[in-house]
């Protein structure tokens, strides 16, 4: 059995968690540059406010305190999702993170009537430890602990906690209940060549000959016909695994064509990518970088270069990651274009160990290799440590218009000491 771990409404109740005031009030989140709405309380979403409403739509109501909006807080986010993380692993036989607010939970070694007792425990201790409230979905395969899932949040006589036994009448009730549109897998566009076929709920679908559906869509969603019918098919391939490349973008908080500031921005992204490497054991051979300007003002001039540049040897190296990004900007940049996005790519990834080495190698090179490992591992144990950009190459300037716009941003309470709340007796 396994079990998927959903933090409900995540960033609203990472916002509610410093400010219960807002319990049971309409609550949502905006995107990067406070553009539109990503996440929404239930509160919000029964005012008929939809994910991805313009944010500049709810300004009269915000104004007169009907609804509550901030501005996207991910580094808040990101530490509360890895305290949850941390509950569920000390209280269960292993986890694999999905998401920033899912994670799937395995429940080996439990006999079946301890399930449910141990769920609703498990999520007891996340709502005690973190103050998050989830839902839990149990089920012998992954589609079906989908399902569990979205079954404990939409009906209330869960409370919180489904569990879906092998061979269980209940699993029938909810599969014919369940439209194709909420398999987990299945999109749209499948759903209505589906619904054609005269396919139209997850029972119908689960009632299907899994080697007759490859044959006439794809074998992923044989695997979801064969999880439906209780056989595990799907197995997640985790967040650790090696990506072959790492990009690192975002758009400015305003239009610039000032080249010191979007410098800073190339800079900062290219560290951010060497971080991204590092973390996953890779060294990579070039560097792309871009500059985009704002495809909807035709009233301005359109400019979106881009260039690589390949590295003398493939490295993590973060100094040399962020010179030879610069060097591909002097000669992007054009001085009478405003841009609205820059970004930087780390390409031809390799594994740390089997790189291929110069012929020409000395000793020397492989000291300063040793020497650039050693203080990349310090300067990253740093940030881990104390907080990202502890230590960093070169100082971001103050109000820079590449700086993301967020002017309803919420403390970074658990991340940085200057933020930290007040206790007041």
């Amino acid at each position: 059995m396994i079990a998927i771990v959903d933090c409900n409404s995540f960033y609203v109740s990472c916002e509610r968690l410093f400010k219960p005031h807002l319990n049971g009030k309409p609550v949502g989140v905006m995107s990067n540059n406070d553009g539109c709405v990503i996440a929404l309380s239930n509160e919000l979403k029964a005012l008929g406010v939809k994910m991805g409403t313009p944010a500049h739509y709810l300004k009269e109501q915000v104004a007169r305190g009907e609804i509550t909006l901030f501005s996207s807080n991910y580094e808040l986010y990101g530490d509360i999702s890895t305290r949850v993380q941390a509950v569920l692993e000390e209280f269960s036989a292993g986890i694999d993170p999905y998401s920033i607010d899912e994670c799937w939970v395995n429940f080996d070694g439990f006999a079946p009537g301890q399930l449910e007792d141990h769920a609703r425990e498990l999520r007891r201790q996340v709502k005690q430890y973190t103050g998050i409230p989830v839902s839990i979905g149990v089920a012998p395969t992954r589609t079906l602990a989908k399902v569990a899932n979205r079954a404990s949040k939409k009906i209330e006589g869960f409370g919180g906690v489904c569990v879906l036994y092998p061979d269980s009448p209940q699993t029938k009730g909810l599969l014919q209940r369940f439209e194709l549109g909420d398999v987990w897998g299945v999109g749209r566009r499948l759903a209505e060549k589906l619904g054609n076929m005269g396919i139209n709920t997850a029972w119908d679908l689960r009632n299907q000959n899994a080697k007759e559906i490859r044959r006439r869509f794809s074998v992923t969603l044989e695997r979801t016909v064969l999880e439906l019918q209780e056989t595990p098919a799907i197995e997640m391939i985790g967040m650790d695994f090696a990506r072959e490349r790492i990009m690192t973008s975002r758009s400015f908080g305003r239009l610039t064509n000032d080249k010191g500031e979007i410098r800073e921005a190339i800079r900062q992204h290219a560290q951010r990518s060497a971080e991204k490497l590092r973390k996953q054991g890779s060294l990579c051979r070039a560097v792309l970088v871009f500059l985009r300007t704002n495809p909807h003002r035709q009233d301005l001039a359109q400019h979106n270069p881009s260039m690589i540049i390949e590295l003398n040897n493939p490295t993590d190296d973060s100094r040399e990651i962020v010179a030879a990004a610069i060097q591909v900007l002097e000669r992007l940049h054009a001085p009478n274009k405003r841009y609205m996005n820059g970004g930087v790519m780390l390409m031809d990834i390799c594994e740390r160990g089997t790189e291929q080495l110069s012929l020409l190698g000395t000793q020397q090179s492989d000291a300063e290799r040793q020497r650039s490992e050693k203080l990349m591992g310090v300067m990253d144990e740093l940030n881990q440590k104390m907080g990202r950009g502890t230590v960093r190459i070169g100082t971001p300037s103050a109000g820079a218009a590449w700086h993301l716009r967020c002017a309803h941003r919420s403390p970074r309470y658990t991340t940085r000491w200057e933020e930290i709340p007040p206790v007041r007796l």
